[in-house]
This record gives structure tokens, C-alpha cells and sequence, in this order.
């Protein structure tokens, strides 16, 4: 793709990242064809590739316009367009770069702005979150089936005695994780036990900063990527040998440190470090001896692969080997590739499109009658409890006993 960027743009790193991205797409189209909001919209400027030329409009001087910034808005980040392109365009990276401008040069209404300003504000905070989250779930009874269905049960979960090992490694709690789905890293933390790992929750760490990342708002997000590094750094000086990311959703914003952070002189060595420590808890597991692992629980089920664990961290196929390994029965998924509609807060800054995703994911995850769903990324596990007819939860409580009993 030829291109002729604005003279204000031109000579920036984001301008000479983007004139590379653009110059990657050779027009071929095929990203169109595994799209979710193409399928949905039929709209050339609702896929990939009409996405990107609006991008290379502005970067070349073109006005952008709330039409612009709506169709950008529209986009899921799921990334399956990059699987799909045989170019390798890093099309996630030129949105983040389209977006950023557009941001900033088109105003919201007044609701829409404070929408998104309350969403950062609230959900990497869980001492903000969690009085109005026990509440809601305090109410959950009495609440209308349409309401009640958006609360998530309140999980307990008792804090297990864990052995001392040799080998540790440190655990992202990530923000809202903890408070809503708090039997994940528990699980984890059972079986990386088992496995004879110690897990360390670093106090200091908090949210990864994709939600603010994703939101626009960049500045904020490096705070966060900061402040985790600051609290994981003593123990990667002291030998932690990974730092283990239960969602998926985190875990590609958390490999991505070094880049973001690339020109902080005081942070783009740490950050570099920590994003090659980073591993999904798939990548942790698969390599370890896993003969005193079981699977528990039931046998039939289908297993949702995430965006950012299939697309973002091109980790396909690693959780259902883990799965059919421990002997279950994974039923078949049509389109396993298409998004849940989750997409962080897609769901509520979106919410038709989210929930036309979610109807059409829920027909293929239990045509086949399995007895339960299980995912690999928080956003993904609360969008389809809200509306699935059978249990969801994280693969790795599956592994774990205790947790499988209370889950089922």
C-alpha cells in the first residue's frame, strides 16, 4: 500500500511504525472474510481492511469524523484478522495508533465520555469496585432474570496451605479477577503447587492496564505497566523464573511491556525482561511433568478459546491439549475462531454487537450438549455465564479437586 503521510506525523517513531504497517497490506481482502463485525454489519468500513484505509486517511491529513471514530469503535480488537493475513500486517498496532489520533482530535458527547472516564476510573480499582459488586450480589436473588443474569454469584474460596519450593514464580491478580472469579488464581496456584512451584502475588501489582490501554488513554496505561514492574522487580532479581497470567486478555498486553515502554529510559530494560518472563498459564503447564495432574469434574465439554489467547498470543490449539490430554471430551465448536463479543469493555461501550456475538457463540459452544464451557480469559467467562444454559468456568479450575467439586 503506497502512502504519503502528513508532514506533522511523518517523522514521529507512530508515524514510521504506521508508514511500515500500511505498507504491509497488499489490498487482498482475505481479513474481511473472518471479521465478526464485517459478518455482522456486511459494511467494508466495519472490517479490517476499510478500517484501515480511514486510518491511512488521517494519517495522510484527511479530517477524521465521528463516522471515522465510530467505525473504529466498532472494531472488537480480536486479532483475527491478523491469523488470517498472509502479509503479517500488525493491524492491532495501527489501530492503537488510529484510534489515539482520532481520539484526540473528534469530541464524544458528554455521556459517551464520561462512560468511558468512569470504566478507567472504576474497574483497576477493586476497592471500588467491590462495594458495589457485594451488593449487587446480595440482591442477586430479587433482581429482574435480565439484571440478575449481568451479577456474577459471589465464588468463596478458602486459602489452601502451600508447600515451599525451590522454584517460584509470580502470579498477575490482574483488577476485577480477584473479586469476581477469585477460584482461577486459586486453582492455579493449587496445581503450580502440585507441580512444585510457589506462586507469589506481588503486593503492589494491580491491573495490567489493557483497559486503559484499549480506551485511549495511554499515558495511564504506562502507569500502570510502572507500577507492576516496580512490585515484581525485587523478585525477578531474586530468581522468580516466569510471571504467570491466568487471562489471556492480560497476558498480551503484559508481553507487549517492552514495546510500550521502549523509550523510557528508566523502565525499557525492566519492561523488555518482563515481557519475555511473561507466560500464559498453558505455556507455564505444558511443559512441566504432568502425570499427577487429573482432570475432575465433567468429561463432555467445549472449550471457548479466547481472542487474545488463539489471535493475541497465537496460542491455539495449547489448552484443549492440555484438556484432551487429561482425558476430556471436547466437543466440536463452529467458527472457534470468531469473537464471544466480551472484548473487554466492548460489552457495555457496545452492547447490541456484544450481544449478537454472544447469542451466535453460545449456539455453536453448546450445539452439541456439553455439560460445560470452559475459557481462558475472565471477560470472556463473565460474558457467557450471563446468557449460557450450562456452568462456565477457567480450564484450570478443572485441575483442581476442591474447586470443581463447589464449581458443579
Amino acid at each position: 500500500m503506497q502512502t504519503n503521510l502528513a508532514e506533522f506525523f511523518r517523522e514521529t517513531e507512530q508515524g514510521r511504525e504506521a508508514d511500515r504497517i500500511l505498507r504491509s497490506c497488499v489490498h487482498c481482502g482475505f481479513c474481511t472474510a473472518t471479521c465478526p463485525t464485517y459478518q455482522l454489519l456486511g459494511d467494508e468500513l466495519d472490517g479490517p481492511r476499510g478500517r484501515i484505509y480511514q486510518i491511512k486517511m488521517v494519517l495522510e491529513g484527511t479530517r477524521p469524523t465521528k463516522s471515522i471514530q465510530r467505525h473504529l469503535d466498532r472494531c472488537l480488537t480480536c486479532l483475527s484478522c491478523e491469523t488470517t493475513c498472509p502479509s503479517g500486517v500488525e493491524y492491532g498496532r495501527l489501530l492503537d495508533i488510529g484510534r489515539g489520533l482520532v481520539e484526540a482530535r473528534v469530541p464524544r458527547p458528554i455521556l459517551k465520555r464520561w462512560l468511558r472516564w468512569a470504566l478507567r476510573r472504576a474497574l483497576p480499582y477493586p476497592k471500588r469496585v467491590v462495594l458495589p459488586l457485594r451488593l449487587a450480589q446480595l440482591l442477586r436473588p430479587i433482581l429482574p432474570a435480565a439484571l440478575r443474569r449481568k451479577v456474577p454469584p459471589r465464588q468463596y474460596v478458602a486459602a489452601a496451605p502451600r508447600r515451599d519450593h525451590a522454584r517460584t514464580m509470580l502470579i498477575l491478580d490482574g483488577c476485577v479477577q480477584p473479586l469476581m472469579t477469585p477460584r482461577t488464581n486459586s486453582a492455579a496456584a493449587g496445581v503450580l503447587d502440585r507441580l512444585g512451584v510457589s506462586v507469589i502475588q506481588a503486593e503492589g501489582a494491580g491491573c495490567c492496564g489493557a483497559l486503559s490501554h484499549h480506551l485511549s488513554a495511554g499515558d495511564e496505561a504506562k502507569a500502570f505497566m510502572r507500577r507492576n514492574i516496580d512490585a515484581w522487580w525485587p523478585y525477578i532479581e531474586n530468581g522468580a523464573e516466569a510471571i504467570v497470567v491466568t487471562a489471556s486478555g492480560c497476558g498480551v498486553l503484559v508481553k507487549e511491556y517492552g514495546h510500550h515502554l521502549r523509550d523510557d529510559p528508566a523502565y525499557a530494560g525492566k519492561a523488555k525482561q518482563v515481557a519475555a518472563l511473561a507466560k500464559d498459564l498453558a505455556e507455564v503447564i505444558t511443559p512441566e511433568d504432568l502425570r499427577e495432574l487429573r482432570g475432575n469434574g465433567p468429561r463432555r465439554i467445549a472449550f471457548h478459546a479466547p481472542c487474545t489467547l488463539q489471535h493475541g498470543q497465537h496460542l491455539h490449539g495449547v489448552v484443549e491439549r492440555l484438556l484432551t490430554q487429561a482425558g476430556f471430551e471436547l466437543v466440536p465448536v463452529t467458527d472457534a475462531h470468531l469473537c464471544c463479543g466480551s472484548a473487554g469493555t466492548y460489552s457495555i461501550l457496545q452492547a447490541d454487537l456484544s450481544a449478537r456475538l454472544l447469542r451466535r457463540k453460545l449456539e455453536a459452544l453448546q450445539a452439541a450438549g456439553p455439560a460445560l464451557i470452559a475459557t481462558a480469559n475472565i471477560g470472556c467467562q463473565l460474558h457467557l455465564q450471563s446468557q449460557a444454559e450450562v456452568p462456565v468456568v477457567h480450564w484450570i479450575e478443572l485441575f483442581d479437586p476442591e474447586l470443581t467439586a463447589k464449581t458443579h
